[in-house]
């Protein structure tokens, strides 16, 4: 999550910090956040001719693993150093998601924070920031992958974009929906950047086939509303 630290027990004294001791970084760091040395691979896309103004976006030293499901070019990314548990390690980029670990996570509806299953007895938990989202809207989009029951109160605390209290939707489902990205073409540059839409493209538009995805999308449009302090005392009950 562009988005908690473990607090210690009542019973621990800490020590006082000085003003101007460095904080070390939080001991959590959700699994889809990028890190430091993490960058975008070298540009080598080019465009396929399928008809007459019709195009395919494409690398040239292509790999199949560089398409989501549903035939879409991903944005590269390099991987950093991993733990003995295969979590990525490194200074986090707190604003920013690793596009190929944000679309694994998303894809199969795992959490963010530590890859395992999200489901919940009582469904999927998804969190998002203040004034992200109108939850009168009758459909939610969401870039953001659910978070399990154990790790919704960490992700809260973690991420910049969210406060103690976020909005929380519990979700019943949560089909894919589309992904953001951007839409290439020919211009003065050669292949370059010709599209920027305002938000998520769907599964099936037209211009999808020359997109460079970055995000995967979800759509909630079988939610509730919730308090996460209530949720978790819920789920509490419930296990």
């Amino acid at each position: 999550m562009t988005h908690a630290q473990a607090q210690a027990p009542a019973h621990t004294a800490l020590p006082r910090m000085r003003e101007n001791t460095v904080r070390a970084e939080p001991p959590l760091v959700p699994f889809v956040i990028q890190r430091e040395g993490e960058e975008a691979a070298p540009d080598n896309l080019l465009l396929t001719a399928l008809g007459p103004g019709r195009y395919r976006l494409r690398y040239a030293d292509e790999d199949p693993r560089d398409r989501d499901l549903r035939g879409v070019l991903w944005a590269r990314c390099s991987f950093g150093a991993a733990d003995a548990l295969g979590m990525p390690t490194g200074r986090p980029q707190w604003r920013m998601m690793h596009p190929l670990r944000q679309r694994g996570t998303m894809q199969a509806l795992r959490c963010q924070v530590c890859t395992d299953l999200a489901r919940t007895p009582l469904g999927y938990i998804f969190l998002a920031g203040p004034d992200t989202v109108d939850p009168k809207d009758p459909v939610i989009l969401t870039n953001q992958p659910p978070v399990c029951a154990r790790h919704a109160r960490p992700a809260a605390d973690l991420c910049p974009h969210l406060t103690r209290r976020p909005m929380v939707l519990l979700a019943q489902s949560a089909p894919l929906y589309g992904v953001n990205g951007v839409g290439y073409g020919y211009g003065e540059q050669g292949v370059q950047v010709v599209h920027r839409p305002e938000g998520p493209i769907p599964y099936g538009h037209a211009l999808l086939s020359t997109v460079l995805a970055s995000q995967l999308v979800r759509r909630l449009s079988s939610f509730r509303l919730v308090d996460l302090d209530e949720l978790l005392w819920e789920l509490e009950r419930t296990a």
